[in-house]
C-alpha cells in the first residue's frame, strides 16, 4: 500500500475529470453517461487517477463552510457549472489532496514496473529464468537481492514459472494484496478478483499464507480462492485456465452471461447481456487480439443480437421474430 501526493495533472484531463465528475452528480444521470464514465475512466490510467483526485477534491471542498464548496460543487446555472468545472479543474492540479491509489487497479498499474493495458499482454524473463506472462491489465514488481526473488502482483491476473537455475540458491515469493505465496518449482497463476485472489497450480506445488497467517498448500491441478483472512474450498483447476497465454479464450458450456463478463476484461468498456440470452451456453476457442471480430461473430453461434449503445456499451439480446 502507498500514497501518491500532488501528482500533476494535466489540464485536458482534468478538466474532463470535473466535466465526468460533475455529469455523474446529475440525479437523472443516465445509464449511458455511466457506463461512457466509466469507459472514459478505464481508457487509461492517468484518466483514472484524474478521477480520484476529482472524488477526493470535491469531497475535501464538501468538508468546509458553505462558500467555495457550495458555489464549486452546488451550481446549477450553465455558466456557474462551467466556472465550477474550471475550479475543480485548477483544484485538482495544484491541490495537495491525497488518495490511497491500492483503492485503484488502474492507478495501480500506472505506478508499477511492469504493466500492461486493457487488451495487452506481455511476456517477461527475469535474470534467473523465471518466466512472468501478464495478462490484459494486469501489473507487477520484481525486487531481486542477494537473498530473495520477490514478485509483488499489484494488478490483474500473471502466469509465473519458476526459474530453476538460480546460481544463489534464491528462495522465491509472491506478494498479493491478501497474503504472499511460496512456490516450489512450479508452474501457476495468480488472478485477482472483487475481494480476492484465485491461485491455480499448474505444475508444482504453492503454499499460502494470508496476513492473518492462515496457511494452505496447493498442490499440481489445484486452485483455491483466498483473501487476508481465509483460503477456501481446494478444487480442481479449470480447463484451459492458461489459454490467453496464446491469444486464446477457450471455453465449453459457458453461459452467455459469464463469457460476456470474461471478454470484457479484454476490450475497454462494457458488455452487457439482457437476461433473456443471459443462461445460452457457449463453447469455442477465440482469438482475443480483435475482440470486436469476435462479437460479430456471436450471431452465428447463437440466436443474439450485438448492439453498441455507444462505442463503449456493447448490448447482447435476443433476436426479436
Amino acid at each position: 500500500m502507498y500514497f501518491v501526493n500532488a501528482m500533476k495533472v494535466s489540464e485536458k484531463t482534468a478538466l474532463q475529470a470535473a466535466e465526468w465528475y460533475f455529469r455523474l452528480q446529475v440525479p437523472s444521470v443516465s445509464q449511458t453517461d455511466q457506463f461512457a464514465c466509466q469507459a472514459w475512466r478505464d481508457a487509461d490510467p492517468s484518466h483514472e487517477y484524474a478521477w480520484q483526485r476529482a472524488v477526493a477534491v470535491s469531497q475535501k471542498l464538501q468538508a468546509l463552510p458553505k462558500g467555495l464548496a457550495y458555489t464549486t460543487l452546488r451550481s446549477n446555472e450553465q455558466s456557474g457549472r462551467r466556472r465550477a468545472i474550471k475550479t475543480l479543474a485548477v483544484l485538482m492540479a495544484v491541490s495537495g489532496v491525497s488518495w490511497e491509489a491500492s483503492q485503484s487497479e488502474a492507478a495501480r498499474r500506472y505506478f508499477t514496473e511492469y504493466s500492461t493495458d486493457i487488451g495487452e499482454q506481455q511476456r517477461i524473463t527475469l535474470d534467473e529464468g523465471t518466466e512472468i506472462h501478464l495478462n490484459t491489465a494486469s501489473a507487477i514488481n520484481t525486487k531481486l537481492t542477494e537473498d530473495l526473488r520477490l514478485i509483488e502482483v499489484e494488478a490483474g491476473e500473471v502466469l509465473i514459472q519458476t526459474g530453476k537455475l538460480d546460481p544463489l540458491n534464491r528462495p522465491m515469493l509472491v506478494s498479493t494484496r491478501f497474503g504472499r505465496l511460496q512456490p516450489l518449482g512450479t508452474r501457476f497463476l495468480v488472478k485477482y478478483m472483487d475481494q480476492h485472489a484465485t491461485l491455480a497450480v499448474i505444475e508444482g506445488s504453492v503454499k499460502i499464507t494470508t496476513k492473518d497467517h492462515q496457511q494452505s498448500v496447493i498442490l499440481a491441478n489445484q486452485e483455491a480462492i483466498f483473501d487476508q483472512h481465509a483460503i477456501g474450498k481446494v478444487l480442481p483447476i479449470s480447463a484451459n485456465l492458461d489459454s490467453w497465454v496464446r491469444g486464446l479464450l477457450v471455453v465449453r458450456d459457458m453461459r452467455l452471461a459469464d463469457f460476456a463478463s470474461e471478454l470484457a476484461r479484454y476490450r475497454t468498456g462494457m458488455i452487457r447481456c439482457s437476461p433473456e440470452v443471459a443462461d445460452l451456453k457457449i463453447s469455442g476457442a477465440f482469438q482475443l487480439h480483435d475482440t470486436q471480430a469476435l462479437l460479430s461473430s456471436l450471431p452465428t453461434l447463437l440466436p443474439v443480437k450485438v448492439d453498441y449503445h455507444t462505442s463503449y456499451w456493447v448490448m447482447l439480446s435476443a433476436i426479436k421474430s
